[in-house]
């Protein structure tokens, strides 16, 4: 399809959402309380910004994300490369895997409280958690997934060793896969930010129940397109990163 069609038919799709959003509460079909219009959310975001709470919350939520992300990120590299190129390990950890992964986030939350306190380690904690499992597996797999034929012939020219096999071998082709398991992982830590928050951890999701708490739909809403449009921002820029990192495949 042409490019310029495909953007005039998103662009058509989304005003029309905005057109029955916006019609939707003006002609009472539903309450304006519960569904604000978006023609409202402008003065919502302006009253936001003027008091200071939004570039607050963001300032918060940004660090808990950065933080948590990078922990649950790094682990689950780390562990994925480990379990996937020893079998033994593998079979060492595969009851554990079995036993923690079907552990949503937000079940974690109480130990959280009851470990770091309401604190931003609190958040970091439960982010991580969400984030782990996502690059652990895709890691894993990555590995998993590289050319056997493609070790052998390495072995053959020298690179025995298991340290020469990671940083040689393994990591450079496992990457695309690693990369994709980190840009799905960058969503996940946004869903998981808001659930990390909503106990008292100052950010996005505390402000959103508070927010909540006052029936103020036009505030929850500006911070659900603020989640939103920061995902969007973090989300092109990993894009051109991964591109420049896999240039080689061009």
């Amino acid at each position: 399809m042409n490019p310029f069609r495909s953007a005039a038919l998103a662009a058509a799709g989304l005003a029309a959402f905005l057109a029955l959003w916006e019609a939707a509460p003006r002609l009472d079909l539903i309450n304006p309380a519960f569904l604000p219009p978006p023609s409202s959310l402008p003065a919502a975001f302006a009253r936001e910004i003027a008091s200071g709470a939004w570039l607050r919350a963001v300032a918060e939520s940004l660090s808990h994300y950065v933080v948590g992300l990078g922990v649950g990120a790094g682990a689950g590299i780390a562990l994925g490369l480990l379990s996937g190129m020893f079998r033994w390990f593998e079979s060492l950890t595969a009851w554990i895997v079995r036993l923690l992964r079907p552990i949503p986030g937000l079940a974690w939350v109480p130990f959280a409280i009851i470990w770091f306190g309401v604190q931003p380690s609190a958040a970091v904690f439960i982010i991580a958690i969400g984030v782990f499992w996502i690059v652990f597996f895709a890691t894993q797999g990555a590995v998993r997934g590289v050319d056997r034929d493609l070790i052998e012939v390495a072995q053959a020219f020298g690179f025995r060793g298991p340290f020469a096999r990671l940083f040689k071998i393994l990591l450079p082709a496992a990457t695309p896969g690693i990369l994709v398991g980190l840009r799905t992982a960058l969503g996940q830590a946004w869903m998981a930010v808001v659930a990390a928050e909503i106990f008292g951890v100052p950010g996005i999701g505390a402000r959103m129940m508070q927010a909540s708490s006052l029936l103020s739909t036009d505030i929850l809403v500006v911070y659900m397109l603020t989640m939103a449009g920061l995902y969007g921002l973090f989300d092109t820029g990993f894009v051109a990163l991964q591109g420049w990192l896999l240039r080689w495949r061009a």
